[in-house]
């Protein structure tokens, strides 16, 4: 059988997994479902079985329980809200429904006389001392609100290093798009450049075209007036 202490860990556990699940619901619907539905079989099998034993040990007769199963069957009901009611029929986690016990004769109630006086108590400096059973739930409360405390911090540092991670590759692909607007201008001028050089080479490839074409359609009057020239300086040698 389990132990009340055991439950009380098992609760607490499974607490922080439906937190968990219900934080990351929209993307992850179905995390840790099916430990939540293993741990609260356990649990409402625990409960039950301490419930049993706790209704066998006070024999009914005063229609007492003890506070610890009271606050593991709430706990047990409080975590199953948490699941849903569809989720939990799904997984047969049905409600625990407390024993019948005989309700007790309440004592008569005595006539109060009209008194001009407040009903209520001046306030003492000296209160009565608390209940320790009521301390004891309160404490185990206290306890599940610190455990909760510290898994939404764990949580917040999580999201504190994310968010530092997400800043730095922010910042790195700032960084590159200045280099590729860099890069880009370069190529940009250098293209601008092999476009100018292309066109020049385009022009004095022309010129040498028409260079090439003058000398082959005025080769033979060149000749010509070459050979005038030659003759010329031979008369002229020979008549002197």
């Amino acid at each position: 059988m389990a132990s009340h202490s055991k439950l009380t860990s098992l609760a607490t556990t499974t607490l922080s997994l439906l937190l968990e699940r219900q934080r990351l619901q929209s993307t992850h619907p179905t995390l840790h479902l099916a430990q939540i539905a293993t741990n609260l079989r356990t649990l409402r099998s625990g409960v039950i079985t301490l419930q049993d034993a706790s209704d066998v040990e006070s024999g009914l007769a005063d229609g007492s329980m003890d506070d610890g199963v009271i606050a593991l069957r709430e706990q047990y009901e409080r975590l199953r809200g948490m699941l849903g009611e569809e989720e939990a029929e799904k997984a047969g986690l049905a409600s625990i429904v407390p024993l019948e016990v005989p309700s007790p004769t309440l004592p008569p109630t005595p006539q109060r006389k009209h008194s001009l006086s407040p009903a209520f108590e001046p306030y003492t400096d000296d209160p009565s001392e608390p209940d320790p059973e009521y301390d004891a739930h309160a404490l185990r409360e206290g306890d599940i609100l610190l455990q909760q405390r510290q898994i939404v911090q764990d949580q917040d540092t999580r999201l504190d290093h994310l968010s530092s991670s997400i800043y730095r590759q922010h910042h790195i692909s700032l960084q590159i798009n200045d280099e590729l607007e860099v890069h880009t201008g370069l190529l940009g001028a250098l293209d601008t450049e092999l476009d100018g050089t292309q066109a020049h080479m385009a022009g004095a490839r022309r010129r040498l075209t028409r260079v090439a074409r003058g000398a082959k359609e005025n080769g033979s009057t060149v000749t010509i007036g070459l050979l005038i020239l030659v003759l010329l300086v031979l008369i002229v040698v020979f008549k002197t």
